[in-house]
């Protein structure tokens, strides 16, 4: 009896999360894996539980505080981003993300908050002051600082759960967070193809991915009003506030949904040369002007329309 392919779509962390596996006898399994590796990084990670070992991390800046491994690797995974990026995805946010409004879930956010955003505060040493320790499990967030790993830790689950769980059940796994998307073991027939949009429901592309990951970074989204200013979440270390510049999305295309999300989060960040720079690097992008028009790199991997395995939003 031949294996059927099977999809599994819900919600967490307020957005979209979809599995597809390309046997349907091990959704059910794979499901409860997914979810229960979702509620450890939550736990671990998240900014909006006081109980979380990131806010305990953050209550105790400027003093080494004893973390869990899952925190050890996502903060080391956001350490990475910074690296690459020179500090244009920087962890050391969550200020910032406070002053300008995004200080709950983003589901219990008011559309429009009437209090102005407070003036950003300076930043001590920003991304390169955070200090972990993997083997003994120390992290300290620098004082005056505190970490928001909102721009890594969702690519990073979303590699985590495809690989654990490919290797599991011996299968091709697609793994999707809120547009962060991962794949691992055999894709079905040519690969897996993946609708690219700015947002659910809105025109897009369809694409092929057969390994790796493809992220989808906008400023369309996740936003709301303060004051009658318009704000979003993806913010610039430079000004502390939501980022201004050419592209309102940017879609990657790369060995990793970690690595396509940076990629993605770093153009919006820093537009500059951006498209000159992914194209020299041989980097698959897809960009999305603030007018709407989309420019792509050469080795953007576009595909006539055709049915979809997932959408990353």
């Amino acid at each position: 009896m031949s294996a059927t392919p099977a999809t599994w779509v819900g919600r967490a962390w307020s957005c979209t999360m979809r599995l597809v596996v390309t046997d349907g006898r091990v959704l059910r399994p794979a499901t409860q894996d997914l979810m229960a590796l979702l509620d450890r990084v939550d736990a671990a990670a998240s900014r909006f539980r006081p109980d979380s070992a990131l806010s305990r991390a953050n209550a105790a800046a400027g003093r080494p505080v004893a973390v869990p491994h899952l925190l050890v690797e996502l903060v080391a995974a956001a350490l990475d981003a910074a690296r690459h990026t020179d500090g244009a995805v920087d962890p050391t946010l969550g200020l910032a993300m406070h002053h300008i409004g995004y200080d709950r879930d983003i589901a219990d956010l008011p559309c429009d908050r009437r209090e102005p955003a407070c003036v950003p505060t300076a930043r001590v040493g920003g991304w390169r002051a955070i200090r972990l320790h993997r083997e003994a499990g120390l992290l300290t967030v620098p004082r005056g600082c505190a970490l928001d790993l909102g721009a890594t830790a969702k690519a990073w689950t979303a590699d985590h759960a495809a690989h654990q769980l490919a290797q599991r059940y011996g299968v091709g796994v697609l793994v999707e967070l809120g547009g962060d998307l991962a794949v691992a073991g055999s894709p079905p027939g040519d690969g897996w193809r993946i609708r690219v949009a700015e947002r659910e429901g809105a025109q897009g592309q369809t694409v092929r991915v057969t390994h790796g990951g493809l992220a989808t970074s906008t400023t369309t989204v996740r936003r709301w009003q303060r004051a009658g200013q318009l704000q979003h979440h993806i913010v610039d270390p430079v000004t502390q506030l939501p980022a201004v510049g050419r592209w309102r999305t940017v879609s990657v295309a790369a060995g990793s949904a970690l690595a396509a999300n940076t990629a993605s989060t770093a153009a919006i960040v820093r537009a500059g040369d951006a498209v000159e720079r992914f194209a020299a690097r041989g980097l698959a992008a897809r960009f999305v002007d603030q007018d709407g028009t989309v420019v792509r790199t050469p080795a953007w991997p576009a595909l006539p329309a055709a049915r979809t395995a997932g959408a990353p939003r």
